[in-house]
């Protein structure tokens, strides 16, 4: 019996990925075929290590730093003219990553506001992401560690998703399309040490939150979670700044516009907060033209119908999601119910969300399990 070793190492800094796979083919058949050959003397075969390029050109820039978002040292993240900073209400946990958020618009060009949708942007727009840790989450600025940076840029009335992967020296992020698992540590609020692999998805995973029928959207920036005033808009709402640079059109006025909480706020409403977690780590699929539409569950903050909310209702399919229990929540019963089932779970193929972490949100399944425990 023959063993032929085969060692290939793709690079993703270059450019379209068709141009890689005719390259992979005829290796995978050159293989084969070495496989099926015999021979009298048993020979081991080795292949020299060989860089692969592959074209990612059709996709986007090569380097973040190309697109030209950030002045001065790129780890800074210096926003230059026209790349407008802003934070939601209630962020998406990941993982326990910190993020800064951008929004590029086209000179000359406007946000269609909405009051219960993502703006209608128009074509042109990136909207940036980049995801960070601090390494004492007490000192959140001192000392961080940026991991990767999220672009959504809307092109001919889509948005494309591209992922860059920043390198150890924090100088650049790179365009990567297979994404990656790094190992990050932190100092948590408490004094402890953290440790996780940190999942970096690839580009196709992207879909997984993304997904509004069969469209890419954006899931952030919606009038509910920017209502609210934050430093880099001097204090100043951040819906009433966006109408002031031009570049939002049609707001109302603002004592008009519906407000998400966030639920780091111990003096909000309990129901208040726990509807925003729910929204924002949840609703991108459970809602009517969302992915997990098909499970009747819909938990969106606007969500006034108990039933697709989840109380008293039993899932569309049983199985291990369901953890033997019969209903997504049962009113003061949280270990009852399936819903706080999946949120604290991490075995794949129950835990929910599906992506974007490997560890439980603490603070958040504590303020979901209180919200249904002292439910009526």
């Amino acid at each position: 019996m023959k063993y032929f070793y085969l060692f290939i190492k793709a690079s993703y800094r270059s450019e379209r990925s068709d141009a890689y796979a005719p390259k992979l083919i005829f290796l995978i058949v050159f293989c084969v075929g070495l496989s099926s050959c015999q021979s009298k003397k048993q020979e081991i075969v080795v292949l020299p290590e060989k860089e692969v390029a592959v074209d990612l050109s059709g996709m986007g820039k090569e380097k973040l730093s190309e697109y030209g978002f950030f002045v001065g040292t790129l780890k800074e993240l210096n926003p230059d003219e026209g790349v407008i900073p802003y934070a939601l209400n209630s962020a998406l946990f990941t993982d326990y990553a910190f993020k800064k958020r951008f929004v590029k618009i086209p000179t000359g060009s406007k946000a269609i506001y909405s009051n219960d949708e993502v703006f209608e942007f128009p074509e042109g727009t990136v909207l940036i992401k980049n995801f960070y840790y601090p390494t004492d989450f007490r000192n959140p600025e001192a000392v961080i560690r940026i991991l990767e940076t999220r672009l959504l840029i809307k092109e001919a009335n889509d948005w494309k998703a591209l992922p860059y992967i920043w390198n150890d020296e924090q100088t650049e992020a790179f365009l990567s399309v297979a994404g990656k698992t790094v190992p990050v540590s932190w100092t948590h609020y408490d004094g402890t040490s953290k440790q996780i692999n940190y999942s970096i998805p690839n580009a196709n995973q992207c879909k997984g939150c993304h997904l509004r029928g069969d469209k890419l959207m954006p899931i952030g920036p919606t009038a509910r979670q920017l209502n609210g005033a934050h430093e880099f808009s001097k204090n100043k709402n951040q819906l009433i700044a966006w109408q002031e640079r031009g570049v939002l059109a049609d707001l109302p006025e603002i004592n008009k516009v519906a407000a998400l909480v966030n639920y780091d706020d111990a003096t909000a409403a309990l129901n208040l907060r726990a509807r925003a977690w729910l929204e924002i780590n949840c609703a991108h699929c459970h809602r009517a033209d969302g992915p997990a539409k098909n499970s009747g569950l819909y938990l969106l903050a606007s969500e006034t119908n108990l039933s697709k909310l989840g109380v008293g209702k039993a899932p569309v399919a049983a199985g291990k999601g369901s953890g033997g229990l019969q209903y997504d929540i049962v009113p003061g019963k949280p270990d009852q119910s399936i819903l706080q089932f999946r949120i604290e779970s991490v075995h794949p193929g129950i835990m929910m969300p599906e992506l974007g972490r490997s560890i439980t949100h603490e603070e958040g399944l504590a303020l979901v399990r209180k919200w249904i425990a002292e439910m009526k």
